[in-house]
C-alpha cells in the first residue's frame, strides 16, 4: 500500500510526459488529476491506520544486500500525519497553479511530481540509505522550481538554497556511516536498517559527534538559526506553489529527522543538558528574532518566510523539552504549520497575481473589494497566531506546558514569541484590508470558485484540529511515548503516567 502511495506521482508523470506541450489546459488538467489521486491513494492509510501498533504497512524487499540496504517503508502516527499532510498540500498547490504558471508548464509539473514522491519518501522509509536517496532527490526539483520559475533573484536564491542544503545534507551523511560503522563493530554486519541501527550500542562520545552531524543535515532544513538565511530568499523568489510546498512539507523534514533519528538513535546526546540548552537557546532566539524581523518587513512574502523560522522555534523547542506534551504539540504544531502559512503563502499567491506587487505598502482596504479574500486571510491570519477553536492555539499550548515543565524562562520567552507573533499578522492584516481603497485596487476581483476550492480543505482541517485536536493527539501518543521512553527511560513511572505502550487500548486518549 505505501508503494502505491509513493510511486502514484511517478505514475501521473509518466502519463503527463506523453502529453504534447502544444496542448496546456490537457497539461494542467492531467498534472491536478495525477495530485488528487496520489492524495487519494492516502486514504486508505487513515482507515486502516491502527494507532495502538508500531509502524504499519511494512514492506521490505532487498536492495543492494552486498551493503545491507533494502527497500523498506513504514509508518507510524507520526508519519502518518505527514504523508496525508503532504498529499493535501501537493494537491492544494497544483491547483493553486493553474493561472499562476504559463511557460514551460510540462517540465514545471513534472518537478512538482517528483518532488512529491520524494517527500513521501522520506516519511516512509525504515533504511537509512533510502531516506537519504529521497532526502537529496528533492533537492532537485526543489532547485529546478526556483530558478527557472521563481521571481528577479532567482538563480541566487536557488544557488543558495543547493549550496546550504547540501552541505549539510553531506554531513548528515557522514553520521549515518558512523552509525553503519558503529553496528558493524558491534555485530559485524552491515545493515541501513532502521531498526536494527537502533539495536547498536554508541559510546557517549560518538553520539555526540553524530548528534551534530545529524544536526547540520536537520537544522539547515528546518532552519534553525542562524542557519535560517536561505530560507527568506528562496521563499521570496519561489513561485507560490514552491513557497507554499516549502513551507508545509519541506522545513517538516528536518524537524522529522530529530524526531526521527537523532533523539531516539542518540538518546545520550539528546538528553544531555549542554545540548538541550544549546538547542534551546537556538529555539528561543528563532522564535523571538524571527518575529521581530517580521515587525520590519515591507515585503508581504517575505514577512511571512521570517515568520516560518519562529513558528519553526516553537517545534524545536517542544523536541528538546523531552517530555510528551513538548514532543506531541511539536508534531501537531508542524502540521498546524503545514496549514496555517500554507494558507499564508497562498494569500499572498492571490493578490500577486493581480497586482504583481508584493509591498505591504501598495495595498489597503482591500474589504471593501474582495470581502470572502479577507474572511479567509483574517481566518488564516488568527489559526497562525494561535487563537482558541482554530488549529494553532491546542499546538501552542502544548508546546507551552511542555517548555515549562523544562524551565519557566523557556516559556516565557516562548510566550513573548506568541504576543509578537500576533503583533505583526495584526498589523499584516490592518494595513492591508483595512483603510480606504487606491485607485489601483478599486477593481481587483475577488475569489473565484477554484481559488475557494483551493482554501476550503485547509481551512476545514484548521477549524477541525482547533475544535476537535483528542483524534490527532490519539495517533500521536504512541510515538511521543516511544520517543520519551528512548531518551528518558521510565519517565511515566517517575511522573506516575499512565503509559501509552503498555495501558490498554480504551484507556489511550489526548496526552494528560
Amino acid at each position: 500500500m505505501l508503494s502505491i502511495v509513493l510511486f502514484t506521482p511517478l505514475a501521473g508523470l509518466l502519463v503527463l510526459l506523453l502529453i504534447p506541450s502544444s496542448r496546456p489546459r490537457l497539461v494542467k488538467l492531467w498534472a491536478n488529476i495525477a495530485f488528487f489521486i496520489s492524495f487519494l491513494t492516502c486514504v486508505p492509510l487513515v482507515i486502516g491506520f491502527d494507532r495502538t501498533k508500531d509502524f504499519q504497512f511494512v514492506e521490505k524487499a532487498d536492495w543492494i544486500p552486498s551493503i545491507g540496504a533494502s527497500y523498506s517503508l513504514g509508518i507510524d502516527g507520526y508519519s502518518l500525519l505527514l504523508v496525508v499532510l503532504t498529499g493535501l498540500i501537493g494537491f492544494v498547490t497544483c491547483l493553486s497553479s493553474w493561472n499562476a504558471i504559463d511557460t514551460r508548464l510540462k517540465e514545471y509539473y513534472a518537478n512538482f511530481l517528483i518532488l512529491q514522491t520524494s517527500m513521501l519518501g522520506v516519511f516512509m522509509a525504515r533504511d537509512f540509505l533510502l531516506f537519504f536517496v529521497f532526502w537529496e532527490l528533492g533537492l532537485v526539483p526543489m532547485y529546478f522550481i526556483i530558478a527557472i520559475w521563481g521571481g528577479p533573484r532567482r538563480v541566487y536564491s536557488a544557488f543558495k538554497f543547493i549550496i546550504y542544503t547540501f552541505i549539510g545534507s553531506v554531513l548528515m551523511f557522514l553520521g549515518i556511516l558512523a552509525l553503519y560503522f558503529a553496528h558493524y563493530s558491534e555485530y559485524q554486519t552491515y545493515t541501513f536498517a532502521i531498526p536494527e541501527l537502533m539495536r547498536t550500542s554508541i559510546s557517549p562520545s560518538l553520539q555526540w559527534w553524530v548528534f551534530w552531524a545529524f544536526f547540520a543535515g536537520f537544522a539547515v532544513k528546518v532552519p534553525m538559526w542562524p542557519l535560517h538565511t536561505w530560507l527568506p530568499d528562496a521563499h521570496t523568489e519561489a513561485p507560490t506553489a514552491g513557497s507554499v510546498i516549502l513551507a508545509s512539507i519541506l522545513l517538516k523534514m528536518g524537524t522529522y529527522g530529530f524526531l526521527r533519528f537523532s533523539l531516539p538513535l542518540l538518546p545520550d546526546a539528546a538528553k544531555d543538558p549542554r545540548v538541550v540548552n544549546v538547542m534551546a537557546v537556538l529555539s528561543l532566539v528563532a522564535i523571538v528574532y524571527g518575529a521581530l524581523v517580521c515587525l520590519m518587513q515591507t515585503d508581504w512574502k517575505k514577512l511571512i518566510a521570517y515568520s516560518s523560522v519562529s513558528h519553526l522555534g516553537f517545534c524545536t523547542l517542544g523536541i528538546f523539552a523531552l517530555n510528551p506534551a513538548g514532543i506531541a504539540g511539536s508534531i501537531l504544531q508542524q502540521i498546524n504549520h503545514g496549514i496555517s502559512t500554507g494558507m499564508l503563502f497562498l494569500i499572498v499567491g492571490v493578490v500577486y497575481e493581480r497586482r504583481h506587487t508584493r509591498e505591504i505598502s501598495e495595498y489597503g482596504g482591500l474589504l471593501r473589494v474582495m470581502p470572502v479574500f479577507t474572511i479567509i486571510f483574517f481566518i488564516t491570519a488568527l489559526s497562525s497566531m494561535g487563537m482558541p477553536v482554530l488549529n494553532g492555539f491546542i499546538g501552542e499550548i502544548s508546546i507551552l506546558q511542555g517548555a515549562y515543565q523544562m524551565s519557566f524562562n523557556w516559556a516565557f520567552w516562548a510566550a513573548v514569541g506568541v504576543a509578537l507573533g500576533a503583533a505583526y499578522l495584526i498589523w499584516l492584516f490592518q494595513r492591508t484590508m483595512l483603510g480606504e481603497v487606491s485607485e489601483k485596487n478599486a477593481k481587483l476581483r475577488d475569489l473565484s470558485l477554484r481559488e475557494i476550492a483551493v482554501f476550503a480543505p485547509l481551512l476545514v482541517c484548521a477549524f477541525w484540529i482547533g475544535i476537535y485536536p483528542k483524534p490527532f493527539f490519539s495517533v500521536l501518543e504512541r510515538p511521543a511515548a516511544q520517543i520519551v521512553e528512548r531518551v528518558r527511560p521510565g519517565y511515566y513511572a517517575s511522573h506516575h503516567l499512565p503509559n501509552p505502550l503498555t495501558a490498554d487500548t480504551a484507556q489511550l486518549s489526548a496526552p494528560r
